[in-house]
């Protein structure tokens, strides 16, 4: 095996740094000089090459960089081309992450008609001849003699407890912190059955944002059964006060009449003609 050792008193740095037009032409050789943009850093690779990096002006590469990376085997020897590649800058737009067939699809995109069986050894899932854990499966159980084929694990049950603690419904939502009661306590909170009855349960008010939906039993909103709301007027208003019990009198003067005749007796003579 033989070791090479190259001794660089720094003019192979140098070249290598000062290698942009050798690089540009590669590129424009490469790509074409209208895809190629301004100069915008070098990257050193190791003792004998470099990395020098080009804007790339190429549709649909948005952010995108032509490297072209350079070498020189020392001092006296010239600097020469190793490869021209297109690579992402640090605002460059690339696809996603891959993601595995079986973890692609998320929670909310089961649509109307879509069919997505569980894998066969899902964690959550147990045989329901398996004793569950749960006292309220196994008595139900033993007094139908029937069950399912399969029943929720322990773990199961609390992966679906943590995920709805920490969901839109869980005690730390911002609903909940500026509810006037908790869901523990209305009369619209239906329990769940089961070892989840204490911390869980569903929403029965279509008023409420929850509606048919699990909340945690610390979750609350503005929908409590027991919420009291004093309804006044926004306008200050004086209390009313009648007394029929005085009657106030006014005096009148008699209307006054011409001499000699009286007004009820020029009534009297109009009627009779």
């Amino acid at each position: 095996m033989t070791l090479l050792l190259t001794l660089d008193d720094g003019s192979v740095e140098r070249a290598l740094a000062e290698a942009v037009d050798l690089a540009r032409e590669a590129a424009v050789e490469e790509a074409g000089a209208e895809q190629v943009g301004a100069h915008v850093g070098v990257s050193r690779e190791d003792a004998v090459s470099a990395s020098h990096l080009f804007e790339a002006n190429v549709p649909g590469y948005r952010g995108w960089r032509w490297s072209v990376t350079v070498a020189s085997a020392g001092a006296d020897a010239p600097v020469t081309v190793s490869e021209v590649v297109l690579v992402p800058g640090p605002d460059a737009l690339i696809a996603p992450q891959w993601v595995p067939w079986e973890r692609r699809v998320r929670a909310g995109d089961l649509g109307v008609g879509d069919i997505l069986p569980p894998d066969k050894d899902d964690p959550r899932l147990v045989p329901a001849y398996l004793q569950s854990d749960d006292p309220a499966v196994e008595e139900v159980a033993h007094e139908a003699g029937l069950g399912r084929v399969h029943v929720l694990s322990r773990f199961g049950r609390e992966e679906a407890a943590t995920r709805w603690h920490r969901g839109e419904f869980g005690p730390r939502s911002d609903m909940a912190r500026s509810a006037p009661a908790h869901c523990g306590t209305c009369g619209f909170y239906l329990p769940l059955a089961g070892s989840l009855r204490a911390a869980f349960g569903v929403c029965g008010n279509e008023i409420a944002p929850a509606d048919g939906n699990v909340v945690h039993a610390e979750y609350g909103c503005g929908a409590h059964s027991e919420v009291e709301v004093e309804v006044t007027s926004s306008v200050p208003v004086a209390e009313l006060v009648y007394d029929d019990s005085l009657l106030d009198m006014e005096p009148v003067e008699e209307p006054k009449t011409e001499t000699g005749a009286t007004p009820d007796v020029e009534t009297a003579s109009e009627s009779a003609e």
